[in-house]
């Protein structure tokens, strides 16, 4: 992996308050640029095969209409598909949607955009993006790392070894900035206690920051 901080600073992070009443969000968003084609990142985002490789078993029918779920996460439905643009998915319930959208840049580049957007009335605050930030954040390096060649073998296990927790604390820390003053500082600090527990519990508290 190249150098922790290379890593960090190369996803843009972004949460936001939108919209009012019972359709009032938070959107939290990780943008990433990745020097390959929209094809082959198209193709890494959509197919079984590869997606096992650097995110996790996707299993179902990954076609508008269909179902579909991830191994030891959250299944959904998908919503909408533009091949090689992008898809919506519901993610865990249907309120809870995860857009996908896929920009090419020159012609062998592509600026990747997710979105994971839910409910205020689900997400609490802005705060509410440290419980799936660094899940994003974690899951857009390891796409990176695939599409150099650089394979993380397990991904779940990956996630797991020390190396990756020390790349999660860091995120954490990036995540509360971005979450600003969408939320109150006890709502940020109660988030950060559960967002470390979940995806850097073996880092020391000395080492976090």
């Amino acid at each position: 992996m190249r150098d922790l901080i290379d890593e960090l600073v190369a996803a843009h992070r972004d949460v936001q308050r939108r919209g009012s009443g019972d359709a009032e969000v938070i959107a939290v968003s990780v943008r990433r640029r990745y020097d390959a084609a929209v094809g082959d990142v198209w193709s890494a985002v959509t197919d079984p095969d590869r997606l096992a490789r650097w995110f996790a078993p996707v299993s179902g029918n990954l076609r508008v209409g269909g179902a579909f779920q991830v191994e030891g996460n959250a299944g959904g439905e998908v919503q909408e598909c533009d091949p090689p643009h992008g898809f919506t998915v519901s993610w865990g319930g249907p309120e809870s949607l995860v857009r996908l959208r896929l920009t090419a840049e020159g012609g062998n580049a592509t600026r990747l955009e997710l979105e994971h957007s839910v409910p205020v009335a689900f997400a609490g605050s802005g705060a509410g993006a440290l419980y799936v930030g660094p899940g994003w954040d974690v899951a857009v390096l390891g796409l990176a790392l695939f599409l150099r060649g650089e394979p993380v073998g397990d991904p779940v296990a990956w996630e797991g070894t020390a190396e990756v927790q020390r790349y999660n604390a860091a995120t954490i820390d990036a995540w509360v900035t971005a979450i600003g003053t969408t939320a109150a500082p006890e709502e940020v600090a109660a988030g950060v206690e559960v967002a470390r527990a979940q995806f850097a519990p073996d880092v020391p508290e000395e080492a976090r920051s």
